[in-house]
């Protein structure tokens, strides 16, 4: 599993560390209660319908695993067993349907059939249950790639409602990491490796620092309609970013060997 970077907000003051590692999961508990509490230090994990890149997903025990539609199929295929299928599930071939159909009639609650024609996509109403849940990291795979560009920006969007409601999501694929970082620092070890690209989500982004990389800024202003954030390379020494006002989006790509 790649290594993960941390956040530092200014306003806490304390680095993050986003990685999980371990295999041990257990199933979650549904009670109303618990559904209110935020699970501090714990993941809701979801698995989307796009192109599943990496060889495994690790799950830690408290995590909540949510299937979106035809990730139930992935699920499957790596031996996850998910907390929560939900969809239109239109995505599904007919083998996985009748899965999905078994368990909802063994299990009703760990089933929630969507409509096919709604204004939430399957990944937004993932995220929603994750939020509902009291959840406030998320890592998401088979969502950063695909035949569809628009699922994937779709996808980056979600990325900014989850921090629009005080939670951090990242795109986790076998090479690539992608997540926002918004009036916010990211740190990176020296042991990373590959390429940096920043860029604004709105705007402007104002006050944006990168620290021991092979490209430098100082607070400086990164607008929509520059790419000046595209390539930054590590260089063996532990970097960092910072947006004093604004989103950014921040996209780690990394080479195979480091990332397996």
């Amino acid at each position: 599993m790649k290594r993960s970077p941390r956040r530092e907000n200014g306003m806490r003051g304390a680095g993050v560390e986003m990685g999980k590692g371990g295999t041990e999961r257990k199933m979650a508990d549904h009670s109303e209660n618990n559904m209110k509490t935020e699970r501090k230090g714990k993941t809701c994990i979801i698995v989307g319908a796009g192109t599943l890149s990496v060889p495994d997903i690790p799950v830690q025990s408290g995590d909540f695993v949510i299937a979106a539609d035809g990730g139930y199929a992935y699920c499957r295929r790596l031996g996850v067993e998910p907390d929560l299928i939900l969809g239109d599930f239109d995505s599904l071939d007919e083998e996985n349907r009748r899965h999905v159909e078994a368990v909802r009639q063994e299990r009703p609650d760990r089933v929630q059939l969507l409509p096919v024609m709604k204004d939430d996509t399957d990944m937004l109403a993932a995220m929603k249950e994750g939020l509902k849940r009291g959840f406030r990291s998320f890592d998401i795979y088979a969502a950063a790639q695909g035949k569809r560009l628009s699922h994937t920006i779709a996808n980056i969007q979600c990325l900014n409602y989850l921090k629009e409601h005080g939670a951090s999501g990242r795109l986790i694929e076998a090479e690539e990491e992608v997540f926002l970082l918004r009036n916010e620092t990211v740190t990176f070890d020296r042991e990373e490796r590959g390429f940096l690209s920043l860029f604004s989500l709105g705007d402007r982004a104002e006050g944006v620092t990168i620290r021991n990389m092979k490209y430098l800024l100082n607070e400086a202003v990164v607008d929509n309609a520059f790419p000046v954030g595209v390539s930054n390379e590590f260089i063996g020494e532990a970097g960092s970013v910072t947006v004093k006002n604004g989103t950014l989006l921040v996209i780690v790509e990394r080479p195979l060997p480091y990332s397996a």
